[in-house]
C-alpha cells in the first residue's frame, strides 16, 4: 500500500531548526526528503548556517589539498561544472587540455619521448597510483606467463610510510604488501631494506617522494642502484613507481639536479596529485609512463561512446572537465618560472617556521621543510605533563587544524605534529600560528598531567 506523506510533522530532534522569520514549518527533517519543495535561498541560507560548523580550510595544516585558487581559476572552473570528462567527442577542447597536461607532466619528468606521451588524469593521486600499480603487475604476470611461471603470488615492496591507497590496491588487486618498517631516526624506505624484500615475485617497488609523515623524500635513486645490483646478481629485473602525490609537483621545480624520475631507466611509472601542489582544488590526478611499452595495451579500453572510439584506462567513467581545465590554466598562468616561484615561497615559509617552532623550547623538529614544504616535530624528552595530543587541542581553539598522530612501527612510541605548508599559507599566517603557540605554551606547561594521550579524542588526521 503507497505510504502517505504527512502534511505537517511534529518537530523533533532530528529536525533542522529553520529561523519562523521565513518560514511557519517547524523545521526541516534530516534524515528524509520533506514532503515539499522549498525555496532555493531558504534551502541554501539552511546549508550554508550548517557549514559554518566546519573548519576553516585555509587554516588547515592538516590537508596536502588545495584551499586556495586565483579567482580566474574559478571562474574557469564555474564554467565547466557541467562538462563530463568522458564525453571526449562532446567537449573536444577540454579532452586536448588534458591531453596537453600530459604532455606538459612528460616532460617536466623527463620522459624519454614526451612527444608520445602515455598518462592520463584521474580523480586523484589515489586512483592515479592504483593505475600504475596495475599496470606493474600486468605486466609482471605477461612476463612470468611467457617464461611458463606461475602468476599466483604477486607482491609488492614499499615503505610503512605509503598512503592508504596503496593498502587498498593490494587488498583489492590481491597483492601481498612487504612493508618496510620505520627504525630509528629513519622515518622511510631506505634502498638495502626494500632489496632484503624483493624475490621473483615482486611486482614492483614503490618509492615515495615525499613522505606523509614528515615530509621527506624516500632515496629514489639509491633505490634504483640497489635494483640493478640485484639485477646484476640475479637476474630479477624489478621496476619502481615513484608516487610523487605532492613531491612530483616540487622537485622538478626546486631540486632541479635531483634524479627521482624518468631520467632514471628503472622508473617506469609516476603518479602525482593535481589538486596537492599541482594547485588545484580537489578532485584531480595524474599517472604518466615512461612509454608506451611501460603500459600494458590490454588494460586500453577502446569504446564507442556518442559517436567516438575512444582509448580510456581509468578505474572512473564519468569524472569532472573542471579541474582539468583549471589544471592547465595552472599550467599556462604559472609556467616553470611561477611554479618555481610558488614552491619555493612554500618551502621559505616551512623551514622559517619550523625554526621559529624549534626555538620555543620544548619542541624539537624531526623534519624541517627543506624537501616537501612539510615539516614535523615533537616534544622533548622529558615533557610529560603535556602531549602533542593536547597541544593540536590548544591551537584548535583558535580555529587552527594541526595535526597530531603516532608514527608507524617500528616508531610507534613517537607521537608527533606535522605542519603543511601550501599556497594561501604564507609568513603573515605563519606569525599567527606562531603566536598562538606561545599564547598556549605557558598553561600546558603548568598543567599536571596530560588530558590527551592519543587514545581519547583528540584530533588526528
Amino acid at each position: 500500500m503507497p505510504m502517505k506523506h504527512p502534511t505537517k510533522p511534529a518537530r523533533t530532534d532530528q529536525d533542522v531548526s529553520i529561523d519562523p522569520l521565513f518560514t511557519r514549518e517547524g523545521g526541516v527533517p534530516r534524515h528524509h526528503l520533506p514532503a515539499q519543495e522549498m525555496a532555493p535561498d531558504l534551502a541554501y541560507q539552511t546549508i550554508h548556517d550548517e557549514l559554518m560548523l566546519d573548519g576553516n580550510a585555509r587554516m588547515n595544516l592538516a590537508t596536502f589539498v588545495s584551499t586556495w585558487m586565483e579567482p580566474q581559476a574559478q571562474q574557469l572552473m564555474s564554467e565547466c561544472y557541467d562538462k563530463n570528462m568522458i564525453d571526449k567527442d562532446e567537449y573536444p577542447q577540454t579532452a586536448d587540455l588534458e591531453v596537453r597536461c600530459v604532455e606538459i607532466l612528460s616532460r617536466l619528468w623527463n620522459a624519454p619521448d614526451a612527444s608520445q606521451a602515455t598518462g592520463c588524469s584521474t580523480t586523484g593521486s589515489s586512483e592515479a597510483a592504483m593505475l600504475g600499480g596495475l599496470a606493474l603487475k600486468r605486466r609482471w604476470q605477461q612476463a612470468r606467463t611467457a617464461a611458463g611461471l606461475p602468476t599466483d603470488r604477486p607482491n609488492i615492496v614499499m615503505g610503512i610510510n605509503v598512503q592508504v591507497c596503496w593498502e587498498k590496491f593490494a587488498n583489492y588487486w590481491d597483492v601481498e604488501m612487504r612493508l618496510v618498517p620505520m627504525s630509528g631516526s629513519r622515518y622511510h624506505m631506505s634502498a638495502d631494506e626494500a632489496v632484503k624484500l624483493c624475490d621473483e615475485n615482486t611486482i614492483g617497488v614503490v618509492g615515495v617522494l615525499g613522505s606523509t609523515y614528515d615530509g621527506s623524500y624516500e632515496p629514489i635513486k639509491e633505490i634504483c642502484d640497489a635494483l640493478d645490483a640485484l639485477r646484476d646478481r640475479t637476474g630479477l629485473d624489478i621496476p619502481v613507481h615513484v608516487d610523487g602525490a605532492s613531491g612530483a609537483f616540487i622537485a622538478p621545480f626546486l631540486d632541479p639536479d635531483l634524479p627521482w624520475d624518468f631520467r632514471l631507466p628503472r622508473v617506469a611509472s609516476i603518479n602525482t596529485s593535481g589538486h596537492k601542489y599541482g594547485l588545484v582544488y580537489p578532485g584531480v590526478g595524474w599517472v604518466i609512463w615512461r612509454d608506451a611499452a611501460a603500459l600494458p595495451a590490454d588494460l586500453i579500453f577502446w569504446v564507442n561512446y556518442l559517436g567516438d572510439n575512444m582509448p580510456t584506462f581509468a578505474l572512473n567513467f564519468s569524472r569532472p572537465g573542471a579541474q582539468i581545465v583549471a589544471q592547465y590554466y595552472n599550467f599556462l598562468r604559472l609556467g616553470f618560472d611561477g611554479y618555481k616561484k610558488v614552491q619555493g615561497y612554500a618551502r621559505e615559509v616551512a623551514t622559517r617556521l619550523s625554526a621559529l617552532i624549534a626555538e620555543l623550547g620544548p619542541f624539537e623538529l624531526i623534519t624541517r621543510g627543506d624537501e616537501l614544504p612539510v615539516f614535523a616535530f615533537k616534544l622533548k624528552d622529558g615533557v610529560d605533563n603535556f602531549t602533542v595530543f593536547d597541544v593540536s587541542n590548544a591551537v584548535r581553539e583558535r580555529g587552527w587544524l594541526l595535526p597530531a598522530y603516532t608514527v608507524p612501527a617500528d616508531c610507534t612510541d613517537l607521537a608527533a605534529l606535522r605542519v603543511v605548508v601550501k599556497r594561501g599559507f604564507g609568513h603573515d599566517m605563519a606569525d599567527l600560528l606562531l603566536a598562538d603557540l606561545k599564547r598556549q605554551l605557558p598553561r600546558l606547561q603548568t598543567q599536571p598531567a596530560p588530558v590527551h594521550d592519543g587514545t581519547a579524542p583528540a584530533f588526528s588526521h
